[in-house]
């Protein structure tokens, strides 16, 4: 068995490996530790993406060489959380069934099964039309603004609590709170009684979650462009890992990406006080993902052009770019932090 290489950078609750999930999972070092997988595979898409991605015939089998190694790493109360976007069978406007294959292989493996606690759907309203030949052209499609993600778990009843995911109340429901509810027969049959009428601080979410994707001139992309990096273009917003982290985690838990990206689940994790690992196979994304964490890009100064820029690090860890500031432009938040920062690499890399 491999030993564990070191990780390809650090911060406060987490490290980020560079290298191949199967591989660095194999070495034994996360067995039993993970409390909750958050994760976004490549997709098995028909136009094939610069990220790599497999094709729909393959990928069950592809899968399935992680699916034993995720079992391993999870603890008993642990939970898989799969987003995983559909894909269209080659010349025809019909529907790939890969990822419903995908899951039901999950909940059938001999030894390692999985349990589908519950299927989410993450609606991203800005989504383009696509496929164009069948939506806009010959108009026999609608949109395709939905992603399947799935909870899975190593047993029936994992760690999970939906108070810490609720949502705010309706004006309708707070104005129902105020006057009180009287207990009462629905048309549709249901017995509602006045428990109805106690205000628990929120609504329980459906399992239809509504995220747009919509970054496009964030800090890790304009710190991308800054460093000649190319970002990694299949990003999830923040909003789809944060919500199954504070519902499925406690602070201080372990969340580990195998197929992490740009790190959006580190990210997510760091700010929530969980601990958190990712592994990622391409090193220009991984170097960029570096960008989405303080301890490597700091500052906000505006250039000459009026573009904002950062002070970032190399892989070595030193600081690369000290931008000025614009003639007679206020002090920018971050740039007393940033000149302390500069100093002490000064004096380190001296």
């Amino acid at each position: 068995m491999d030993a564990l290489p070191q990780p390809y950078y650090s911060t406060k609750h987490g490290d980020a490996y560079l290298g191949d999930s199967k591989e660095i999972l194999a070495t034994g070092a996360f067995d039993g530790a993970a409390d909750l997988i958050m994760t976004s595979p490549p997709f098995a898409l028909r136009r094939k993406k610069q990220y790599g991605n497999v094709d729909a015939d393959q990928y069950v089998a592809w899968f399935m060489e992680f699916a034993s190694l995720f079992h391993r790493v999870l603890k008993p109360r642990g939970s898989l959380v799969i987003d995983i976007g559909g894909s269209w069978n080659p010349g025809e406007p019909t529907r790939s069934l890969y990822h419903y294959e995908l899951l039901i292989e999950l909940c059938r493996i001999p030894g390692h099964k999985f349990y589908l606690s519950q299927e989410f759907f993450w609606y991203n309203p800005a989504r383009l039309p696509s496929p164009a030949e069948w939506v806009t052209v010959r108009r026999e499609r609608v949109k395709d603004a939905v992603n399947c993600v799935w909870w899975l778990s190593k047993e029936p009843h994992p760690k999970a609590d939906n108070r810490r995911v609720l949502r705010p109340y309706s004006e309708s429901m707070r104005e129902l709170l105020r006057r009180g509810y009287k207990a009462q027969l629905r048309p549709s049959g249901h017995d509602i009684s006045t428990k109805f009428g106690k205000d628990n601080q929120g609504a329980i979410p459906p399992n239809l979650l509504e995220f747009a994707n919509t970054e496009s001139n964030s800090r890790y992309l304009r710190a991308c462009r800054q460093a000649g990096l190319a970002p990694n273009p299949a990003r999830y917003p923040h909003g789809l890992p944060e919500f199954f982290i504070k519902f499925l985690t406690d602070p201080g838990d372990l969340v580990l990406d195998p197929f992490a990206g740009s790190n959006v689940t580190g990210e997510s994790s760091e700010r929530l006080g969980r601990k958190w690992v990712a592994i990622e196979l391409v090193e220009e994304y991984l170097k960029g993902s570096r960008f989405r964490f303080e301890e490597f890009c700091v500052g906000d100064w505006v250039d000459s052009s009026g573009q904002k820029m950062f002070i970032i690090t190399d892989p070595d860890g030193r600081y690369t770019t000290a931008p000025k500031r614009r003639p007679n432009s206020g002090r920018s938040k971050g740039s007393n932090r940033a000149k302390s920062i500069m100093k002490v690499s000064a004096e380190r890399n001296s």
